[in-house]
Protein backbone atom coordinates (compact mmCIF):
# COMPACT_ATOMS: atom_id res chain seq x y z
CA UNK A 1 0.00 0.00 0.00
CA UNK A 2 1.19 3.68 -0.56
CA UNK A 3 1.10 4.85 2.57
CA UNK A 4 2.33 8.36 1.43
CA UNK A 5 -0.58 8.66 -1.11
CA UNK A 6 -3.24 7.28 1.40
CA UNK A 7 -1.69 10.37 3.61
CA UNK A 8 -2.11 12.97 0.84
CA UNK A 9 -5.53 11.56 -0.25
CA UNK A 10 -6.68 11.84 4.18
CA UNK A 11 -5.84 15.98 3.87
CA UNK A 12 -7.31 16.81 0.88
CA UNK A 13 -10.27 14.65 1.00
CA UNK A 14 -11.25 14.54 5.13
CA UNK A 15 -9.36 17.35 6.53
CA UNK A 16 -8.87 20.30 3.99
CA UNK A 17 -13.29 19.80 3.32
CA UNK A 18 -13.95 20.12 7.15
CA UNK A 19 -12.55 23.81 7.43
CA UNK A 20 -9.01 23.47 8.43
CA UNK A 21 -7.00 26.20 7.21
CA UNK A 22 -3.83 26.23 9.22
CA UNK A 23 -0.75 25.21 7.16
CA UNK A 24 1.25 24.29 10.62
CA UNK A 25 -1.62 22.26 10.89
CA UNK A 26 -2.23 20.33 7.67
CA UNK A 27 1.71 20.55 7.32
CA UNK A 28 1.74 18.31 10.46
CA UNK A 29 -0.93 15.45 9.03
CA UNK A 30 1.12 15.39 5.73
CA UNK A 31 4.47 14.70 7.65
CA UNK A 32 3.46 12.27 10.47
CA UNK A 33 2.77 8.63 9.53
CA UNK A 34 -0.70 7.29 10.96
CA UNK A 35 -0.06 3.89 10.02
CA UNK A 36 3.18 3.72 12.66
CA UNK A 37 0.79 4.62 15.44
CA UNK A 38 -2.15 1.60 15.14
CA UNK A 39 -2.13 -2.00 15.51
CA UNK A 40 -0.13 -3.90 12.97
CA UNK A 41 -2.92 -5.67 11.69
CA UNK A 42 -5.13 -2.38 11.18
CA UNK A 43 -2.09 -0.75 9.26
CA UNK A 44 -3.52 -1.13 5.97
CA UNK A 45 -6.68 0.54 7.54
CA UNK A 46 -4.73 3.50 8.98
CA UNK A 47 -6.34 6.05 6.59
CA UNK A 48 -9.78 5.63 7.22
CA UNK A 49 -12.62 8.07 7.94
CA UNK A 50 -13.00 6.75 10.94
CA UNK A 51 -11.76 6.09 14.49
CA UNK A 52 -9.65 3.52 14.78
CA UNK A 53 -9.71 0.92 17.80
CA UNK A 54 -5.77 0.85 19.87
CA UNK A 55 -7.04 -1.21 22.80
CA UNK A 56 -9.87 -3.17 23.66
CA UNK A 57 -10.95 -2.48 27.58
CA UNK A 58 -10.62 -5.62 29.81
CA UNK A 59 -11.98 -5.98 33.17
CA UNK A 60 -14.85 -3.26 32.82
CA UNK A 61 -11.95 -0.78 30.89
CA UNK A 62 -13.32 1.80 28.47
CA UNK A 63 -11.98 0.77 24.99
CA UNK A 64 -9.66 3.49 23.23
CA UNK A 65 -9.57 4.91 19.87
CA UNK A 66 -7.08 6.43 17.74
CA UNK A 67 -9.83 9.74 16.72
CA UNK A 68 -10.77 10.43 13.27
CA UNK A 69 -9.03 12.52 11.37
CA UNK A 70 -11.46 15.61 10.53
CA UNK A 71 -12.25 15.87 14.17
CA UNK A 72 -8.48 15.86 15.38
CA UNK A 73 -7.61 18.24 12.85
CA UNK A 74 -10.35 21.08 13.63
CA UNK A 75 -9.39 20.30 17.40
CA UNK A 76 -5.69 20.82 16.90
CA UNK A 77 -6.64 24.08 14.89
CA UNK A 78 -9.29 25.46 17.83
CA UNK A 79 -5.80 24.98 20.12
CA UNK A 80 -3.77 27.54 17.76
CA UNK A 81 -1.01 25.86 18.95
CA UNK A 82 2.57 28.31 18.57
CA UNK A 83 6.53 27.03 18.01
CA UNK A 84 7.06 28.14 21.75
CA UNK A 85 3.98 26.46 23.49
CA UNK A 86 4.38 23.75 26.52
CA UNK A 87 1.81 21.20 25.51
CA UNK A 88 0.05 18.89 28.01
CA UNK A 89 -1.55 16.47 25.69
CA UNK A 90 -4.34 14.29 27.52
CA UNK A 91 -5.11 10.51 26.32
CA UNK A 92 -2.16 9.92 24.38
CA UNK A 93 -3.06 6.18 23.56
CA UNK A 94 -0.49 4.88 21.14
CA UNK A 95 1.25 8.10 20.83
CA UNK A 96 -0.19 9.74 17.11
CA UNK A 97 -1.34 13.18 18.53
CA UNK A 98 1.82 13.55 20.04
CA UNK A 99 3.63 13.20 17.30
CA UNK A 100 1.37 16.63 15.17
CA UNK A 101 1.59 18.26 18.73
CA UNK A 102 5.27 17.62 18.28
CA UNK A 103 5.34 19.48 15.20
CA UNK A 104 3.60 22.00 16.23
CA UNK A 105 4.92 23.12 19.86
CA UNK A 106 8.33 23.41 21.50
CA UNK A 107 7.69 20.40 23.84
CA UNK A 108 5.13 18.06 24.57
CA UNK A 109 4.04 16.11 27.90
CA UNK A 110 1.77 13.27 26.85
CA UNK A 111 -0.42 11.59 29.66
CA UNK A 112 -1.75 8.09 29.59
CA UNK A 113 -3.64 5.85 32.11
CA UNK A 114 -3.09 2.61 30.14
CA UNK A 115 1.03 1.58 30.92
CA UNK A 116 0.76 -0.56 27.63
CA UNK A 117 -0.50 2.42 25.79
CA UNK A 118 2.14 4.54 27.20
CA UNK A 119 4.75 1.99 26.29
CA UNK A 120 3.74 1.61 23.16
CA UNK A 121 3.90 5.25 22.49
CA UNK A 122 7.17 5.77 24.30
CA UNK A 123 8.84 3.21 21.66
CA UNK A 124 7.19 4.60 18.89
CA UNK A 125 7.98 8.64 19.31
CA UNK A 126 11.72 7.23 20.48
CA UNK A 127 12.06 5.18 17.33
CA UNK A 128 10.70 7.83 14.77
CA UNK A 129 12.62 10.78 16.44
CA UNK A 130 9.88 12.68 18.46
CA UNK A 131 12.15 13.71 20.78
CA UNK A 132 10.71 16.83 22.23
CA UNK A 133 7.77 14.70 23.76
CA UNK A 134 8.07 13.01 27.42
CA UNK A 135 5.49 10.00 28.52
CA UNK A 136 4.61 9.98 31.13
CA UNK A 137 1.72 7.83 33.27
CA UNK A 138 -0.77 8.66 35.72
CA UNK A 139 -4.79 9.56 36.44
CA UNK A 140 -5.90 11.43 33.02
CA UNK A 141 -8.32 13.91 35.04
CA UNK A 142 -4.90 15.08 37.35
CA UNK A 143 -3.38 16.10 34.64
CA UNK A 144 0.51 16.30 35.50
CA UNK A 145 1.70 18.97 37.24
CA UNK A 146 4.90 18.47 37.84
CA UNK A 147 5.65 20.42 34.36
CA UNK A 148 3.05 22.74 34.73
CA UNK A 149 1.43 25.39 34.12
CA UNK A 150 1.60 24.83 30.35
CA UNK A 151 0.11 27.22 27.66
CA UNK A 152 -1.74 24.10 26.03
CA UNK A 153 -4.24 21.17 27.72
CA UNK A 154 -5.51 19.13 24.96
CA UNK A 155 -7.61 16.17 25.55
CA UNK A 156 -7.62 13.58 23.45
CA UNK A 157 -11.12 12.45 23.65
CA UNK A 158 -14.67 13.47 24.96
CA UNK A 159 -15.48 14.06 29.00
CA UNK A 160 -18.34 14.44 31.05
CA UNK A 161 -17.11 17.00 33.04
CA UNK A 162 -13.40 18.91 33.51
CA UNK A 163 -11.90 18.96 37.16
CA UNK A 164 -10.39 22.10 38.30
CA UNK A 165 -7.57 20.16 38.90
CA UNK A 166 -6.56 20.69 35.10
CA UNK A 167 -7.68 24.57 35.08
CA UNK A 168 -5.10 24.91 37.94
CA UNK A 169 -2.40 23.68 35.67
CA UNK A 170 -2.77 26.62 33.13
CA UNK A 171 -0.56 29.47 32.56
CA UNK A 172 -2.03 32.83 31.98
CA UNK A 173 -3.38 33.10 28.99
CA UNK A 174 -2.70 29.14 28.47
CA UNK A 175 -5.74 27.53 26.53
CA UNK A 176 -7.45 23.87 27.16
CA UNK A 177 -9.28 22.04 24.09
CA UNK A 178 -12.07 19.68 24.72
CA UNK A 179 -15.04 17.22 23.53
CA UNK A 180 -17.47 17.86 25.47
CA UNK A 181 -20.65 15.74 26.16
CA UNK A 182 -22.21 12.39 24.92
CA UNK A 183 -22.33 11.21 20.87
CA UNK A 184 -23.53 13.46 18.39
CA UNK A 185 -24.83 15.93 21.24
CA UNK A 186 -21.04 16.72 22.01
CA UNK A 187 -19.56 20.15 21.14
CA UNK A 188 -15.92 21.45 21.12
CA UNK A 189 -14.51 23.70 23.40
CA UNK A 190 -11.63 26.42 24.19
CA UNK A 191 -10.93 27.34 27.54
CA UNK A 192 -8.85 30.46 27.75
CA UNK A 193 -6.92 31.54 31.46
CA UNK A 194 -6.89 35.16 31.72
CA UNK A 195 -6.33 36.96 35.08
CA UNK A 196 -7.35 34.47 37.45
CA UNK A 197 -10.65 33.62 35.35
CA UNK A 198 -11.35 30.72 32.74
CA UNK A 199 -13.48 32.19 29.99
CA UNK A 200 -15.22 29.60 27.45
CA UNK A 201 -15.69 29.55 23.73
CA UNK A 202 -17.90 27.23 21.56
CA UNK A 203 -15.66 25.62 18.80
CA UNK A 204 -18.09 23.08 16.76
CA UNK A 205 -20.16 19.94 17.24
CA UNK A 206 -18.62 16.71 16.84
CA UNK A 207 -18.86 13.53 18.09
CA UNK A 208 -15.35 11.75 19.47
CA UNK A 209 -15.53 8.68 21.24
CA UNK A 210 -15.18 9.40 25.22
CA UNK A 211 -11.72 9.29 27.80
CA UNK A 212 -11.75 7.31 31.11
CA UNK A 213 -11.95 8.87 34.32
CA UNK A 214 -13.88 12.19 33.27
CA UNK A 215 -17.50 10.54 34.51
CA UNK A 216 -20.26 12.24 36.18
CA UNK A 217 -20.88 10.93 40.09
CA UNK A 218 -24.07 9.06 40.04
CA UNK A 219 -26.47 11.01 41.61
CA UNK A 220 -29.05 10.13 43.83
CA UNK A 221 -32.70 10.30 42.98
CA UNK A 222 -35.31 10.90 45.67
Amino acid sequence: MDFELARTRMVDNQIRTTDVTSHPVLQAFLSVAREDFVPANMRELAYIDDDIRISSGQDGAMDRFLMEPSPLAKLLQLADVKKDDVVLEIGCGTGYVSALLSLLADSVVALESDPSLAEAATESLSSLGYDNVAVVTGELAQGYKPEAPYDVIFIGGAVEQLPDALFDQLRDGGRLVVVEGHGNASKAELYVSEGGNTSARRGFNTSVKPLPGFEKAAEFVF
